[in-house]
């Protein structure tokens, strides 16, 4: 579940990055994927977004998302009224591996990672 002060904002962001839809009960949205409920998205009208990557708020959540494309994601994600806290990364600055990733965070400024190989 994700706090947020303008659950439609937040809610809408989901769903729209994970081929969902939103089904909406006052102040409380579910973000639904082929059927299945898969995110809540609450109004907390005090929610003060974390601050990236260290800060006085602190991050309540990082997901990480892997995509089949990369650039397209990226697009999306900043369509979709998030905006890119980290450029992607080249699979040589990764010492974990081939993945690169780019950091997001949604509108109410929780942060996610898209990745893919």
């Amino acid at each position: 579940m994700f706090d947020a002060a303008d659950v439609g904002a937040e809610s809408r962001f989901w769903a729209g990055l994970l081929d969902g839809t939103v089904h909406r009960d006052g102040d409380w949205h579910s973000v639904v994927v082929d059927g299945e409920w898969v995110i809540g998205v609450q109004h907390a009208p005090d929610h003060v977004p974390p601050v990236w990557p260290g800060g006085a708020q602190q991050q309540q959540v990082h997901l990480d998302l892997h995509v089949d494309d990369l650039e397209s994601a990226s697009m999306r994600a900043v369509a979709l009224g998030g905006r890119m806290l980290q450029d992607v990364r080249k699979p040589a600055d990764n010492p974990d591996g081939s993945e690169r990733f780019s950091v997001y965070a949604s509108p109410a400024g929780h942060p996610l990672c898209l990745g893919s190989h």
